[in-house]
Protein backbone atom coordinates (compact mmCIF):
# COMPACT_ATOMS: atom_id res chain seq x y z
CA UNK A 1 0.00 0.00 0.00
CA UNK A 2 1.38 3.29 -0.80
CA UNK A 3 0.19 5.22 2.44
CA UNK A 4 1.46 8.83 1.10
CA UNK A 5 -0.69 8.50 -2.09
CA UNK A 6 -3.73 7.08 0.18
CA UNK A 7 -2.78 9.66 2.98
CA UNK A 8 -2.84 12.63 0.38
CA UNK A 9 -5.88 11.70 -1.16
CA UNK A 10 -8.20 11.62 1.86
CA UNK A 11 -6.54 14.81 3.08
CA UNK A 12 -7.81 16.54 -0.51
CA UNK A 13 -11.14 14.93 0.13
CA UNK A 14 -11.24 16.00 4.16
CA UNK A 15 -10.54 19.52 3.00
CA UNK A 16 -12.81 20.22 0.79
CA UNK A 17 -15.23 18.55 3.18
CA UNK A 18 -14.04 20.83 6.46
CA UNK A 19 -14.25 23.77 4.42
CA UNK A 20 -18.35 22.94 3.45
CA UNK A 21 -18.38 21.85 7.30
CA UNK A 22 -16.88 25.38 8.20
CA UNK A 23 -18.96 27.13 5.71
CA UNK A 24 -22.45 26.17 6.46
CA UNK A 25 -25.04 23.69 8.17
CA UNK A 26 -26.73 23.08 5.28
CA UNK A 27 -24.95 20.16 3.96
CA UNK A 28 -27.04 18.56 1.82
CA UNK A 29 -27.19 21.38 -0.88
CA UNK A 30 -24.07 20.13 -1.79
CA UNK A 31 -25.55 16.77 -2.64
CA UNK A 32 -27.20 16.95 -6.18
CA UNK A 33 -27.49 13.77 -7.48
CA UNK A 34 -28.04 14.90 -11.46
CA UNK A 35 -25.13 16.89 -11.31
CA UNK A 36 -23.01 13.99 -10.20
CA UNK A 37 -24.23 11.65 -13.07
CA UNK A 38 -23.87 14.34 -15.98
CA UNK A 39 -20.61 14.80 -14.78
CA UNK A 40 -19.36 11.49 -14.23
CA UNK A 41 -21.64 9.44 -16.74
CA UNK A 42 -20.60 12.40 -19.14
CA UNK A 43 -16.83 12.24 -19.01
CA UNK A 44 -17.30 8.30 -19.08
CA UNK A 45 -18.94 8.60 -22.20
CA UNK A 46 -16.94 10.51 -23.88
CA UNK A 47 -13.97 9.04 -23.13
CA UNK A 48 -14.97 5.81 -24.39
CA UNK A 49 -15.63 7.77 -27.72
CA UNK A 50 -12.69 9.44 -27.68
CA UNK A 51 -10.62 5.98 -26.80
CA UNK A 52 -10.38 2.50 -27.36
CA UNK A 53 -12.47 0.79 -25.14
CA UNK A 54 -9.45 -1.31 -24.38
CA UNK A 55 -7.53 1.95 -23.22
CA UNK A 56 -10.60 3.29 -21.13
CA UNK A 57 -10.81 0.29 -19.05
CA UNK A 58 -7.08 -0.14 -19.07
CA UNK A 59 -6.87 3.52 -17.25
CA UNK A 60 -9.76 3.01 -14.63
CA UNK A 61 -7.73 -0.24 -13.39
CA UNK A 62 -4.69 1.75 -12.93
CA UNK A 63 -6.64 4.31 -11.26
CA UNK A 64 -7.22 1.94 -8.26
CA UNK A 65 -3.25 1.24 -8.76
CA UNK A 66 -1.72 4.05 -7.50
CA UNK A 67 -2.77 3.40 -3.97
CA UNK A 68 0.01 0.49 -3.88
CA UNK A 69 3.51 0.83 -3.60
CA UNK A 70 5.65 0.80 -6.94
CA UNK A 71 7.28 -2.26 -7.89
CA UNK A 72 10.87 -0.12 -8.59
CA UNK A 73 11.97 1.73 -5.93
CA UNK A 74 15.43 3.31 -5.48
CA UNK A 75 16.75 0.32 -4.38
CA UNK A 76 16.15 -1.61 -7.12
CA UNK A 77 18.53 0.39 -9.29
CA UNK A 78 21.17 -0.10 -7.23
CA UNK A 79 20.51 -3.77 -7.22
CA UNK A 80 20.58 -3.84 -11.37
CA UNK A 81 23.87 -2.35 -11.19
CA UNK A 82 24.90 -5.18 -8.64
CA UNK A 83 23.39 -7.90 -11.14
CA UNK A 84 25.17 -6.46 -13.98
CA UNK A 85 28.77 -6.92 -12.34
CA UNK A 86 28.27 -10.46 -11.02
CA UNK A 87 27.35 -11.13 -15.04
CA UNK A 88 30.13 -8.82 -15.83
CA UNK A 89 32.70 -11.62 -13.42
CA UNK A 90 30.48 -14.54 -15.43
CA UNK A 91 31.46 -13.55 -18.99
CA UNK A 92 34.95 -13.05 -17.55
CA UNK A 93 35.33 -16.02 -16.13
CA UNK A 94 33.38 -18.58 -18.40
CA UNK A 95 32.09 -16.37 -21.79
CA UNK A 96 28.56 -15.52 -22.74
CA UNK A 97 27.02 -18.84 -22.47
CA UNK A 98 27.41 -18.71 -18.33
CA UNK A 99 24.34 -16.74 -18.57
CA UNK A 100 21.76 -18.62 -20.43
CA UNK A 101 20.87 -20.50 -16.35
CA UNK A 102 19.67 -17.16 -15.47
CA UNK A 103 18.22 -16.16 -18.82
CA UNK A 104 15.68 -19.24 -18.40
CA UNK A 105 14.78 -18.08 -14.77
CA UNK A 106 14.26 -14.48 -16.18
CA UNK A 107 11.90 -15.33 -18.62
CA UNK A 108 8.75 -16.05 -16.35
CA UNK A 109 10.16 -12.93 -14.20
CA UNK A 110 11.12 -10.01 -16.33
CA UNK A 111 10.35 -10.10 -20.30
CA UNK A 112 12.06 -7.02 -20.91
CA UNK A 113 15.87 -8.42 -19.13
CA UNK A 114 15.48 -11.39 -20.52
CA UNK A 115 14.77 -9.80 -23.92
CA UNK A 116 17.95 -8.19 -23.69
CA UNK A 117 20.38 -11.35 -22.43
CA UNK A 118 19.24 -12.87 -24.98
CA UNK A 119 20.60 -10.72 -27.31
CA UNK A 120 23.89 -10.18 -25.43
CA UNK A 121 24.15 -13.87 -25.75
CA UNK A 122 23.11 -13.97 -29.41
CA UNK A 123 26.21 -12.33 -30.24
CA UNK A 124 25.02 -8.55 -30.66
CA UNK A 125 27.31 -5.85 -30.80
CA UNK A 126 27.37 -3.46 -27.64
CA UNK A 127 25.94 -0.44 -29.97
CA UNK A 128 23.59 -2.86 -31.81
CA UNK A 129 21.95 -3.85 -28.22
CA UNK A 130 21.54 -0.34 -26.98
CA UNK A 131 19.92 0.46 -30.36
CA UNK A 132 17.16 -2.32 -30.01
CA UNK A 133 16.54 -2.00 -26.69
CA UNK A 134 16.35 1.44 -26.64
CA UNK A 135 13.45 1.15 -30.15
CA UNK A 136 11.53 -1.48 -27.06
CA UNK A 137 12.32 0.80 -23.98
CA UNK A 138 10.53 4.10 -26.08
CA UNK A 139 7.98 1.81 -27.80
CA UNK A 140 6.70 0.20 -24.62
CA UNK A 141 6.72 3.65 -22.85
CA UNK A 142 4.27 4.93 -25.26
CA UNK A 143 2.47 2.36 -25.30
CA UNK A 144 2.22 2.71 -21.39
CA UNK A 145 1.74 6.21 -21.51
CA UNK A 146 -1.74 6.04 -22.58
CA UNK A 147 -3.95 5.63 -19.59
CA UNK A 148 -2.11 8.67 -18.39
CA UNK A 149 -3.28 10.39 -21.60
CA UNK A 150 -6.69 8.91 -21.41
CA UNK A 151 -6.77 10.30 -17.47
CA UNK A 152 -5.96 13.70 -18.63
CA UNK A 153 -8.49 13.95 -21.25
CA UNK A 154 -11.32 13.11 -18.53
CA UNK A 155 -9.85 15.61 -16.84
CA UNK A 156 -10.08 18.04 -19.27
CA UNK A 157 -13.55 16.76 -20.20
CA UNK A 158 -14.67 17.01 -16.12
CA UNK A 159 -15.41 20.88 -15.86
CA UNK A 160 -17.59 20.64 -19.41
CA UNK A 161 -19.45 18.41 -18.16
CA UNK A 162 -19.85 20.25 -14.83
CA UNK A 163 -20.94 23.38 -16.66
CA UNK A 164 -23.63 21.61 -18.60
CA UNK A 165 -25.01 19.91 -15.81
CA UNK A 166 -24.97 24.16 -14.32
CA UNK A 167 -26.74 24.88 -18.01
CA UNK A 168 -29.74 22.15 -17.27
CA UNK A 169 -29.67 23.66 -13.96
CA UNK A 170 -29.95 26.93 -14.85
CA UNK A 171 -32.84 26.25 -17.48
CA UNK A 172 -34.84 24.59 -15.43
CA UNK A 173 -34.59 27.35 -12.12
CA UNK A 174 -35.34 29.96 -15.28
CA UNK A 175 -38.68 27.68 -16.18
CA UNK A 176 -40.03 27.93 -12.28
CA UNK A 177 -39.03 31.74 -12.12
CA UNK A 178 -42.48 32.85 -12.87
CA UNK A 179 -44.24 30.48 -10.66
CA UNK A 180 -42.28 30.96 -7.78
CA UNK A 181 -39.15 33.57 -7.68
CA UNK A 182 -38.48 33.07 -4.20
CA UNK A 183 -37.09 29.68 -5.54
CA UNK A 184 -34.34 31.77 -7.84
CA UNK A 185 -31.27 31.95 -5.05
CA UNK A 186 -31.78 27.66 -3.92
CA UNK A 187 -32.06 27.32 -7.74
CA UNK A 188 -28.81 28.89 -8.54
CA UNK A 189 -26.94 27.09 -5.69
CA UNK A 190 -28.18 23.59 -6.80
CA UNK A 191 -27.48 24.61 -10.51
CA UNK A 192 -23.64 25.33 -9.48
CA UNK A 193 -23.20 21.90 -7.94
CA UNK A 194 -22.39 20.44 -11.79
CA UNK A 195 -19.70 23.07 -12.07
CA UNK A 196 -18.25 22.16 -8.54
CA UNK A 197 -18.30 18.42 -9.42
CA UNK A 198 -16.38 19.11 -12.74
CA UNK A 199 -14.12 20.72 -10.92
CA UNK A 200 -13.79 18.65 -7.84
CA UNK A 201 -13.71 15.52 -10.24
CA UNK A 202 -10.55 16.85 -12.41
CA UNK A 203 -8.42 18.68 -9.97
CA UNK A 204 -8.52 15.90 -6.83
CA UNK A 205 -8.53 12.78 -8.62
CA UNK A 206 -7.76 12.84 -12.39
CA UNK A 207 -5.33 15.05 -12.62
CA UNK A 208 -2.86 13.67 -9.97
CA UNK A 209 -3.37 10.41 -11.09
CA UNK A 210 -2.87 11.08 -14.62
CA UNK A 211 0.72 12.70 -13.14
CA UNK A 212 1.38 9.61 -10.98
CA UNK A 213 0.88 7.47 -13.89
CA UNK A 214 3.14 9.38 -15.98
CA UNK A 215 5.80 9.32 -13.13
CA UNK A 216 5.91 5.14 -12.16
CA UNK A 217 6.08 4.92 -16.55
CA UNK A 218 8.68 7.39 -16.74
CA UNK A 219 10.69 5.56 -13.51
CA UNK A 220 10.10 2.08 -15.38
CA UNK A 221 11.81 3.75 -18.17
CA UNK A 222 14.72 4.87 -16.48
CA UNK A 223 15.18 1.64 -14.79
CA UNK A 224 15.06 -0.01 -18.40
CA UNK A 225 17.87 2.41 -19.98
CA UNK A 226 20.16 2.12 -17.09
CA UNK A 227 19.45 -1.81 -17.54
CA UNK A 228 20.30 -1.93 -21.23
CA UNK A 229 23.38 0.25 -20.55
CA UNK A 230 24.50 -2.96 -18.65
CA UNK A 231 23.78 -5.15 -21.04
CA UNK A 232 25.34 -3.66 -23.56
CA UNK A 233 28.80 -3.62 -21.50
CA UNK A 234 28.72 -7.11 -21.43
CA UNK A 235 28.31 -7.67 -25.22
CA UNK A 236 31.25 -5.53 -25.04
CA UNK A 237 33.27 -7.24 -22.77
CA UNK A 238 33.77 -4.71 -20.29
CA UNK A 239 35.68 -5.49 -16.85
CA UNK A 240 32.99 -5.54 -13.94
CA UNK A 241 34.84 -2.38 -12.42
CA UNK A 242 33.74 -0.35 -15.94
CA UNK A 243 30.70 -1.52 -16.21
CA UNK A 244 30.02 -0.27 -12.35
CA UNK A 245 31.12 3.26 -12.68
CA UNK A 246 29.49 3.60 -16.45
CA UNK A 247 26.32 2.27 -14.66
CA UNK A 248 26.72 4.61 -10.94
CA UNK A 249 27.07 7.55 -13.68
CA UNK A 250 23.25 6.51 -14.16
CA UNK A 251 22.22 6.85 -10.48
CA UNK A 252 22.49 9.37 -7.45
CA UNK A 253 25.83 9.35 -5.80
CA UNK A 254 23.71 8.15 -2.98
CA UNK A 255 22.93 5.20 -4.89
CA UNK A 256 26.16 4.03 -6.32
CA UNK A 257 27.22 0.27 -6.29
CA UNK A 258 30.50 -0.39 -4.84
CA UNK A 259 32.33 -3.20 -6.25
CA UNK A 260 35.09 -2.84 -2.94
CA UNK A 261 32.42 -3.46 -0.55
CA UNK A 262 30.71 -6.29 -2.36
CA UNK A 263 34.32 -8.15 -2.11
CA UNK A 264 34.71 -7.44 1.28
CA UNK A 265 31.57 -8.70 2.46
CA UNK A 266 32.21 -11.91 0.90
CA UNK A 267 35.55 -12.22 2.22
Amino acid sequence: MSFPTLIGFLLGIGLFVFSILLSTDNYVIFLHLAGFIMVIGGTTAATFVAFEPRYVLQAMRITLSIFFTHKIGRSVLTNEVGRMIRWGYMVQKSGLPALESDAKVLRKQDNFLAFGIDLVISGYTGQEVREILANTIETTFHRHSVPADILRQMANNAPAFGMIATLVGLVVMLDKMGSDPSKVGPGMAVGLMGTLYGVTFARIILMPTASKVQQREEIVRFRQYLVAEGLALLAERRSPRYIQDKMNSFLDPALHFDIDRMLRGKS
